[in-house]
């Protein structure tokens, strides 16, 4: 019968070994390196593409709907916006992804651009409704008030109605943020060299399938991190509520 220590010396031999393998060998932590940065760099991108986009197709719906008679103009980008959320929504990401890689920028071989457009339209579909959803949870009594006061339209939303709804958006929106983070992890399905790729091929190089358990901590890390300060975020925003 093996003895304690006995056992917690072979446990600690066997995951230094297994380490060493997966990080230090033949510079395998460059991979990883690489994996991780181009990871955050699609993630970062592609969240500011989908807040920028997403908030204008959010706007833009939102003024449709509160106008009585439409221009033409704006009924047709209005259409043009619905059809794009709805496909977007409708079409898997990683078909999406495919579809970025192979058929609208088949002739760009910079695979993290192809990632941060395809993840960054992908969520601006998501983040536009989120927006809007913002936007109509205000109360419409703020924008009466706002127009009582001799503000326009425009002015209204801009100083009383969108910091309110942005601010009853940012729970969603971290987790729209978190998702997006998450979906890089099939970056590599067109052979972009993200983290969760990078295991797969140093599990293929050592035949062992520890590397997933590393890419699994990694995201862990990296959403727990996402989570804390959305939640600073959301703790401060509930101070200023009570000043």
């Amino acid at each position: 019968m093996l003895s304690i220590p006995y056992t917690i010396e072979n446990l600690i031999a066997s995951v230094s070994d297994t380490i060493f393998r997966v990080f230090i060998v033949q510079d395998r932590y460059q991979l990883w390196l690489t994996g991780l940065q181009n990871t955050l760099v699609i993630a970062f991108f592609a969240l500011w593409i989908g807040l920028i986009l997403g908030f204008l197709l959010a706007v833009l719906r939102v003024v449709h709907d509160a106008t009585p008679r439409p221009p033409v103009w704006l009924r047709v980008l209005n259409r043009l916006a619905k059809i794009y959320i709805s496909i977007i929504r409708g079409v898997p990401m990683v078909v999406q992804l495919m579809i970025f890689n192979f058929i609208i920028l088949a002739a760009s071989r910079n695979g993290v651009l192809i990632g941060i457009l395809a993840f960054g339209f992908n969520s601006s579909a998501y983040v536009a409704e989120i927006f809007r959803a913002g936007i109509l949870s205000v109360d419409k009594g703020q924008m009466e008030a706002g127009r009582s006061l001799g503000l326009s339209y425009a002015q209204t939303m801009r100083k009383i109605i969108m910091p309110q709804a942005i601010k009853n958006s940012i729970p969603t929106l971290g987790n729209e943020f978190i998702t997006v983070l998450k979906e890089t992890s099939i970056a590599g399905q067109v052979a972009i060299m993200d983290i969760t790729r990078a295991g797969a091929v140093i599990r293929g190089l050592t035949y062992n399938p520890s590397p997933l358990i590393f890419v699994a901590l990694i995201y862990l890390v990296m959403v727990l991190f996402l989570e804390f300060v959305v939640g600073r975020i959301e703790r401060r925003l509930r101070r200023s509520d009570q000043r």
